[in-house]
């Protein structure tokens, strides 16, 4: 080691600091050497002696206090005893080693320890000399100063403050990532490489990866490398299950188009699933049982099928994938076709107020299809009127009646026909008379009702005797009075012309005209 008692000329080198005091007060600090240089470490001499320092460091790095090699403490035996952990890499945490001679080493050589690495030609060591000082120091590769080796007896190592992990659960398609962790000191590159059954995954080096199908049953591991630059790689190596068969996500469920008939044809609209498989089979069911054959996207309904629900499954398949089923809704019961009308229904009766209206079903095949009826105003249904024999109400004055029939059989589509009363509802009214006589003189008073439209206007002629007068209807009353009528008994008839729902109507009386007093 360096007996020299003050600093070495170093091309290659330059000094940082000098003195424990010097250096920590520079901020380059002694890890408490200062203190503790009266023991003896590894039984090298205590105080300023680069083997005690070295041996104190990695004492204080968790190696014990017992020199791993049995011969020689001088510095120049380190690289020799430890041939096996020596090499020509500078690592943080290594110990720079000097062999004889070699600058800036004595006889004895010398040792120093790496506190960075600023390239494979450049570090810095920390270092006390034998009868000289403590020193920090800046060893460049080019000229002299350059260490012998090092020796990687308790590098620093890059070491995880928070474990990666594999987040996600190993199956064909299914993503998954590694976290890669937090890590002291903070490294500069986290690598990452994937491996299958121990063999690496060409390209699998980003943190994401997918398992491709042909993974399928192999376990994953993911090798975490921790990088720095002087430091000794942090590495985590993460394991998986097996990777488990994919499965299929549908996107699209399969539905089934058309009118479940005999000799129509049903369409099964294409399910879809993610990823895609690569193949498709389909096949049709009749209430739950397979159809002969039916394995393609459509199925023409036959007479085998009548009264049977209908339905469709599409199974999806792919190396490295679980089969995906996916099953469309199925169909009504299928008919056998719609009911035939052969001839059309009919309406029979007057549309007026208390008058029925009698509907009848026309001839239809199958002939044993059975009629139910409904009865609409102007077009609306009128509450329980499903009978083919409706009558007349006063709410139905005014407006159009129709009645709406179906006919069903069992097997068969119903077949619905709707048949409209030809005219508006029409109501009969009620006409009184009422007369008051004197000599060439008679009043008549007349009151119109009728059911729906109680109170009706219109016009109206009002004869007594041969004499005629015109007058009006309002809100159901009418007064007349007919002069110059010849004394004696004469016919009333009093004519009514109606109006737009309201039907003409006709009523007769008699009056006796007085004869004059002489």
């Amino acid at each position: 080691m360096p007996t020299t008692a003050g600093k070495m000329s170093l091309a290659s080198s330059t000094y940082l600091c000098t003195g424990y005091a010097g250096c920590q007060a520079a901020g380059y600090g002694n890890y408490g050497y200062r203190q503790a240089s009266s023991t003896m470490y590894w039984r090298m001499y205590a105080g300023h002696n680069c083997t005690n320092y070295v041996a104190y460091r990695l004492i204080q790095s968790g190696m014990p206090d017992v020199r791993p090699w049995e011969g020689s403490g001088n510095a120049s035996n380190w690289g020799v005893a430890m041939a096996s952990i020596t090499d020509q890499t500078p690592t943080v945490g290594s110990v720079a080693w000097y062999k004889p001679h070699v600058t800036p080493a004595g006889a004895n050589g010398h040792v120093a320890i790496v506190e960075q690495v600023i390239s494979d030609t450049e570090i810095i060591v920390s270092e006390d000399y034998w009868g000289g000082d403590f020193y920090w120091r800046r060893v460049t590769k080019t000229g002299g100063g350059w260490p012998s080796g090092f020796i990687h007896f308790n590098d620093r190592v890059v070491a995880p403050t928070t474990a990666p992990a594999i987040v996600g659960s190993p199956a064909v398609g299914a993503p998954l990532e590694v976290a890669t962790g937090a890590w002291t000191p903070t490294p500069s590159n986290v690598a990452i490489r994937w491996l299958a059954d121990g063999a690496a995954i060409p390209g699998a080096t980003a943190p994401a990866y997918v398992p491709t199908p042909d993974l399928k049953g192999k376990t994953l591991t993911a090798e975490v490398t921790a990088e720095l630059s002087g430091y000794t790689p942090g590495k985590a190596v993460l394991a998986t299950a097996p990777v488990a068969p994919g499965a299929f996500q549908p996107t699209v469920q399969p539905t089934i188009q058309g009118v479940a008939e005999v000799g129509q044809t049903l369409t099964l609209t294409a399910p879809s699933w993610s990823p895609q498989p690569t193949k498709v089979t389909t096949q049709w069911y009749a209430d739950g049982v397979a159809i002969d054959g039916a394995t393609g996207s459509s199925l023409v309904l036959t007479r085998d099928h009548i009264d049977r629900r209908i339905s469709a499954r599409s199974v999806a398949s792919a190396s490295g994938y679980r089969k995906a089923r996916s099953t469309a809704t199925e169909t009504t019961p299928v008919l056998a076709k719609p009911v035939a009308i052969t001839s059309p229904s009919t309406i029979k009766g007057t549309p007026e107020v208390g008058r029925r209206l009698v509907a009848r079903a026309g001839t239809v095949k199958p002939t044993d299809a059975t009629a139910t009826y409904a009865w609409f105003r102007d077009g609306r249904p009128i509450g329980k009127a499903t009978n083919p024999v409706y009558t007349v109400r006063k709410g139905d004055v005014g407006h159009t009646l129709s009645v709406q029939i179906t006919l069903a059989r069992r097997h068969f589509r119903s077949t619905t026909e709707s048949v409209a009363v030809p005219s508006p509802v029409m109501t009969v009214p009620e006409v009184k008379v009422r007369t008051d006589a004197t000599r060439k003189r008679v009043a008549v008073e007349v009151r119109v009702r009728a059911p729906g439209a109680s109170r009706p206007d219109g016009a109206m002629t009002v004869s007594v005797g041969g004499r005629t007068v015109e007058v009006q209807v309002v809100s159901g009353t009418a007064r007349a009075v007919v002069r110059g009528v010849r004394p004696g008994t004469k016919p009333v008839v009093v004519r009514y012309a109606g109006t737009d729902v309201v039907r003409p109507a006709v009523a007769r009386a008699s009056v006796t005209v007085p004869r004059g007093k002489r």
